[in-house]
């Protein structure tokens, strides 16, 4: 498969550089996103999530969040954006790492122990490719979320699960209005795929 194939490529050169179940989890969300779109991850992170505890879910959302706060903190300021993408991903960035905050005190407090963040690469090298990247990646968040609430046993750590990816919607949202981009990409509904048609093809992708 080429890049020509993907939905997202720029989701396929991605770099999640971590040994965790959680990263290699993301890595799998992000490869699913490269083939199928946003909407294809869903699927793939409930299979991927199957009989896991509310720590392990936790978790993979920590990861999630470390991801996305790297990207607007760090990558933000590397690519000097201005305007209102540079506002944009100041206040993203600050939202991101109060996700981080939230989901370690909710982790801690089930008696787990938070991940650690790994390392990311992201291939953005202008204002104009990191705010498609951002687009991409806030709706792969939502496609995350989706996914992975169902699975979570506690009422209250799915309804803080529910308030964290109204806000990743919202993010994309705006980024969409910035860019003209579509805000609802597949319209009222999300498009569902089978977890076989997922994994079949975003399993070579997946980066070790």
């Amino acid at each position: 498969m080429t890049h020509t194939d993907l939905s997202h490529p720029e989701l396929a050169d991605v770099e999640v550089h971590g040994m965790t179940r959680s990263s290699f989890i993301l890595k799998g969300a992000l490869a699913t996103g490269a083939v199928y779109g946003a909407s294809a991850v869903a699927p793939f992170v409930s299979s991927a999530l199957a009989a896991s505890t509310d720590v392990d879910i936790l978790n993979f959302a920590l990861t999630l969040e470390y991801l996305e706060t790297n990207f607007y903190q760090v990558k933000g300021k590397a690519v000097h954006l201005s305007g209102e993408a540079k506002a944009l991903a100041t206040s993203f960035g600050d939202e991101e790492a109060q996700h981080v905050a939230a989901l370690t005190g909710a982790i801690k407090k089930s008696g787990g122990k938070p991940v650690k963040m790994p390392q990311f690469a992201f291939p953005v090298t202008n204002q104009a490719s990191f705010l498609k990247l951002a687009y991409t990646l806030e709706n792969v968040g939502v496609g995350a979320y989706n996914g992975a609430g169902p699975s979570l046993t506690s009422k209250a750590l799915l309804a803080a699960a529910g308030s964290i990816v109204q806000v990743e919607a919202r993010h994309a949202a705006s980024i969409a209005f910035l860019t003209g981009a579509k805000i609802t990409p597949n319209g009222a509904f999300d498009k569902a795929l089978t977890t076989k048609q997922v994994l079949a093809a975003a399993g070579p992708l997946i980066k070790s």
